[in-house]
């Protein structure tokens, strides 16, 4: 049995832990908590100094935490595994010991350490029962500071989840079985225009529109989560949404509600419509292509025997004696000659064939230009663009608008080659030799079957599924490049992926462009 001032003793460290849970309670604040019984602490067990360390399990380090009549400042660190440190020391024992004029104590809870109590001080201190006191102490400190780290974290994850659930961009309305709101996210209520809390209690009917309100009764409670999604234009939620309506169960395993989760596609189906609408007008832009090759083909064909048709009736009309009496009808068909052959030649004018227009430029800045116009549906579909320039490449003598087209054809055939393979990767390089400058496109693709190489460059040849290509994107190619006087190539690598090279004439006119360095740009 405990003599009357032991009793004493224990009562008043009972009384204090007390305050300490008391004291949390109204704050929440594990350190201002400790700061404030500390001193009692101290004052009762007659100790000269008084610290309490807490353990950071996650970092691994000691903080102090409060300390009465102590040189130290708080928020001290020491690392946990500092053996020459008395409170790391303290961390590792079992039960209070002395070290060096200390008393020193860990603090445990349910398997975890939580961290120390240390004494220092003659007077009371020297007595044997002091280290059963200071056992009891650290024991009734330990559970009340451990009941105040597991709040913690409770009301830590709480607000972790009310953060999660918060920032969620879709609409989250939860209901309970009348479908009356028990709970919401901040996208719904802003997109309802009310406050959180006025939102609670309301009918779902009086927030949403018809359709989707219709949709979320007509959900069976039991049927499982994510089976099945509905697209609708809700007036009031202002927009167009993909909702999904699913039970909320309750601890029971019954079902307590239902959660309604509806995701705003308002501008994805925006994007849909002017994708649907800029497709259909590349493939009339494409036909149109396609006819102009063509009729360009014809014109071509048809202008040489038509120059040969008129420059023998011209002959006829004006040196021939014997044609005098046929001259008028000689002149006649003249005539309809020059008037065909002004119809090819308009023809021609129509199909591009006489409009281009070549301007001194370095090649390297047409490919930054393609591959920036490209830069958005490259990220997208995760294929890395590496570039690698040399130095003192040549400008050539082009026609910008039609050899940027030529360029973004081979990138969007390496871009389709790529989207679907692990590491997608395309490679674009220039170079100059024998008075050419030389772009080569490789990507990290299947490669071009052989069957199909000899065809790749014919129009309307495609490999791709009906709907998905005309054809005319690597023809179109073909022909502007043959036309700016340059060849273009393609090979299967021995690794795999296709290798486009072109070959374009350089421009001798003036000095060669400096690109500024050599090396790989990502």
């Amino acid at each position: 049995m405990f003599a009357d001032p032991e009793v004493r003793l224990h009562k008043r460290l009972r009384e204090l832990v007390l305050q300490f849970s008391q004291e949390v309670s109204k704050t929440f604040s594990l350190t201002a908590a400790l700061e404030l019984v500390i001193p009692g602490i101290r004052e009762v067990l007659g100790a000269r100094t008084t610290e309490i360390w807490l353990h950071d399990r996650r970092s691994r380090v000691l903080t102090l935490a409060a300390s009465a009549g102590s040189a130290a400042a708080g928020g001290m660190r020491v690392p946990a595994d500092d053996t020459t440190h008395y409170a790391a020391d303290a961390l590792r024992l079992d039960a209070p010991a002395r070290r060096d004029g200390l008393i020193i104590a860990p603090l445990r809870g349910w398997r975890r350490a939580l961290g120390a109590l240390v004494l220092a001080g003659d007077g009371p201190l020297a007595g044997e029962d002091v280290l059963e006191v200071t056992k009891d102490l650290a024991r009734q400190l330990s559970v009340a500071i451990e009941n105040v780290l597991l709040l913690e974290d409770v009301l830590r994850q709480r607000r972790l989840l009310e953060d999660t659930f918060d920032s969620l961009v879709d609409l989250v309305a939860v209901t309970d079985n009348d479908l009356r709101l028990v709970q919401t996210n901040a996208a719904f209520a802003e997109r309802v225009g009310l406050s959180r809390a006025d939102v609670i209690g309301m009918r779902l009917q009086d927030l949403v529109g018809a359709e989707t309100f219709a949709y979320v009764e007509s959900r069976d409670p039991q049927e499982a989560a994510g089976s099945s999604q509905h697209r609708v234009q809700d007036a009031a939620l202002k927009g167009t949404f993909l909702l999904t309506a699913t039970p909320l169960s309750s601890q029971d395993g019954g079902t307590a509600g239902r959660v309604l989760v509806a995701r705003d596609i308002t501008r994805q189906t925006r994007l849909e419509a002017e994708r649907a609408a800029l497709r259909e007008r590349l493939a009339q832009s494409e036909k149109l292509a396609s006819l102009g090759q063509f009729v360009a083909g014809i014109a071509h064909e048809m202008n040489n025997p038509l120059q040969g048709v008129l420059g023998h009736l011209e002959l006829l009309i004006d040196m021939t004696e014997a044609a005098k009496p046929v001259r008028k009808p000689l002149k006649q068909i003249y005539t309809e000659a020059d008037r065909a052959a002004k119809i090819v030649h308009n023809l021609l004018v129509f199909t591009g064939s006489h409009r281009m227009q070549r301007e001194r430029i370095s090649i390297d800045r047409l490919i930054t230009r393609v591959v920036a116009s490209r830069a958005v549906q490259l990220r997208r579909d995760g294929i890395t663009v590496v570039r690698q320039r040399a130095r003192g490449v040549p400008p050539v003598n082009v026609d910008e608008l039609l050899m940027e087209q030529a360029l973004l054809n081979i990138l969007i055939n390496a871009e389709h080659a790529t989207r679907d393979a692990q590491g997608a990767r395309i490679e674009i390089s220039t170079g100059a030799t024998d008075g050419m400058v030389t772009v080569t496109i490789k990507d990290s693709g299947p490669g071009i079957p052989p069957e199909v190489l000899p065809r790749i460059f014919d129009p309307f040849f495609t490999t791709k599924d009906v709907g998905q290509g005309t054809g005319l994107g690597l023809a179109i190619t073909y022909g502007i490049v043959k036309e700016h006087g340059g060849t273009i190539a393609v090979r299967t690598a021995p690794e795999g992926g296709a290798v486009f090279r072109i070959d374009l004439p350089a421009d001798a006119s003036g000095d060669k462009v400096t690109q500024g360095h050599t090396g790989h740009d990502r």
